[in-house]
């Protein structure tokens, strides 16, 4: 496929987060490159293949899964993380280039990782809830905390977001191992961590955290028998996906206090109101915020007009999804 000259660019996102994204400076960026729709409801799946470039997000349809001669689509720039949802992989060999702005949101879930480390490290959230109902001697009854600097603590997946949290751990002190299968030694000694397998990374560390995207090898990888080789008084913080982990078996950690955990991440998402989670004072719970800031919103819309430049200059694309790196997208 060749690259139109000025494109027909669709901008298939609602308002609200069409604004926080892009902008009048973004949007001026965007009509350089071409003509840019951007109506104030999604179009169904069909109508965007009538655009030769079509910004997706949050919410965003399925493609259909084969582009017929007629079809216009020659690009889709994801403007979140995981883009199997949105673009079947038969669009990829159909020709159709793909890119997603998960860098834009790395450092800001990293940075929720790292306060989630912090405050259980230091049992900030339960000591909270004691200081909010006047009990000092309570919320002073924990004993000693924990810090960062000299802990062992593994981080499994050196993903987008795993990398930046592991560069926050680092710049603290901590000793830093990590297990990923595509975590070169020569990368593991230029990041200043130690790699690992999985069972001697849960065995041998005091914080584990996840930042590993679900895929055939990682769903359901913290199984019950796996959870039970973190030491007592270990630690579990997810801000990557729920489904790497048994859920089942983790509560049963968590309801027995061998272990606290911070989620932002679940099985069902909102958390229904009777899930025991919201009862547990070993656990901390956000509501899947992990890239909800202005930074993480401006680096996605930087992302995704900077990936359509290249796209129309005919060049090459720097956060492109590919055949081989499909699958191992969060």
């Amino acid at each position: 496929m060749t690259n139109p000259p000025n494109p027909t660019i669709l901008i298939d996102l609602l308002p609200d987060l069409r604004r926080d994204l892009f902008g009048p400076a973004r949007m001026a960026r965007l009509a350089e490159f071409g003509e840019v729709f951007a109506p104030d409801r999604r179009l169904v799946a069909e109508r965007r293949l009538e655009y030769d470039i079509v910004v997706t997000g949050w919410g965003s349809a399925r493609f259909p899964d084969r582009l017929q001669p007629e079809n216009r689509l020659r690009m889709i720039a994801h403007s979140a993380g995981t883009i199997r949802k949105v673009v079947p992989r038969t669009l990829l060999t159909d020709g159709v280039r793909v890119s997603q702005a998960a860098s834009g949101m790395a450092v800001s879930v990293a940075e929720l990782a790292l306060y989630m480390t912090l405050s259980l490290m230091r049992n900030l959230a339960q000591v909270d809830r004691r200081m909010q109902r006047g009990d000092w001697a309570g919320a002073s009854g924990f004993g000693l905390g924990r810090t960062i600097a000299g802990t062992r603590i593994g981080v499994i997946g050196a993903s987008r977001v795993g990398r930046a949290y592991i560069e926050h751990l680092t710049g603290l002190g901590a000793e830093v191992v990590v297990t990923d299968p595509y975590l070169t030694r020569r990368d593991a000694e230029e990041m200043g961590v130690q790699l690992c397998d999985l069972d001697e990374l849960l065995r041998s560390c005091a914080v584990v955290a996840l930042h590993a995207p679900v895929t055939d090898e990682t769903r359901g990888m913290l199984t019950a028998q796996r959870l039970s080789l973190i030491p007592n008084g270990g630690i579990l913080v997810n801000t990557a996906r729920s489904a790497v982990l048994d859920s089942g078996a983790l509560l049963s950690e968590l309801r027995s206090g061998r272990l606290s955990a911070a989620l932002d991440v679940y099985d069902v998402e909102p958390l229904p109101a009777d899930d025991p989670l919201w009862t547990l004072p070993n656990v901390l719970l956000t509501p899947h915020i992990g890239a909800l800031t202005t930074h993480s919103r401006a680096m996605q819309g930087d992302v995704v007009v900077d990936e359509i430049d290249r796209f129309v200059a005919g060049a090459p694309l720097v956060f492109e999804v590919t055949d081989l790196t499909y699958d191992r997208l969060a």
